[in-house]
């Protein structure tokens, strides 16, 4: 595989060490607070049930592990994943009184559960900022009760050329609502260039195979700006 970004420059702690505290905000910011229906998107794909665990990885403040304990009328726990302490303590504060939610300061390439723990599987927005895709989609693979169901929510590639150079030219707009908005520019210059260097939609089937996963399919959003990618582990 490749090499990405951030495996180069290791600048992902830093990135997320700046932003956390706008971190919310500036997703509803970038996005038009379109990520709120992508994810819902997210959870209705996985169409969980009741008395199920859940593993958020790259969690940030706890979005997914809140829509999926409403989808299951909170009869379910989420454990939520983020190798950011101060990620992790932002969602703390959101869901003090939440008795269903975990939260453990991981990463996606070394998670500390037992094999076949896991019902479901979801990370969102992280997948391509871990230091090893292979290594995360292994330890998502191993940690998956046989049955179990991943789920990856990313930035993908357009596959319209008229709505791909629509989205470039907004997209070089980003670090400076970045700068109005936060009061620093440089982690969203990075936030497009790993978008850029990232997998396409096939290219990350092709690992979630390798990994182990069966029935693999994906679903874009929005024209492809994102997509969706669901495996089984059998």
């Amino acid at each position: 595989m490749r090499q990405f970004l951030q495996n180069q420059k290791g600048l992902v702690k830093d990135v997320f060490d700046k932003v956390y505290d706008k971190y919310d905000l500036m997703n509803d910011f970038m996005s038009f607070g379109v990520h709120r229906l992508w994810k819902k998107d997210l959870i209705n794909m996985m169409a969980p049930t009741k008395n199920k665990k859940l593993i958020d990885v790259a969690c940030g403040t706890g979005d997914i592990g809140k829509l999926f304990l409403e989808k299951t009328d909170y009869e379910g726990t989420v454990f939520n994943i983020d190798p950011n302490e101060n990620m992790i303590n932002q969602g703390k504060k959101r869901f003090e009184d939440c008795k269903n939610i975990s939260w453990k300061i991981q990463s996606a390439e070394k998670l500390s559960f037992e094999d076949n723990f896991f019902d479901y599987y979801t990370i969102s927005f992280g997948l391509r900022n871990t230091k090893n895709i292979n290594q995360s989609l292994n330890e998502a693979f191993r940690t998956l009760k046989p049955g179990g169901r991943f789920l990856c929510l990313e930035f993908s590639k357009i596959e319209n050329t008229n709505l791909d150079f629509v989205y470039k030219k907004y997209s070089k707009l980003i670090p400076k609502i970045g700068k109005f908005v936060v009061g620093k520019s440089e982690p969203y210059d990075y936030l497009i260039e790993s978008i850029e260097k990232f997998l396409n939609q096939e290219q990350l089937l092709e690992c979630m195979e390798k990994a182990g996963f069966v029935k693999c399919k994906y679903r874009n959003l929005s024209g492809g700006v994102v997509a969706i990618h669901s495996g089984w582990k059998i």
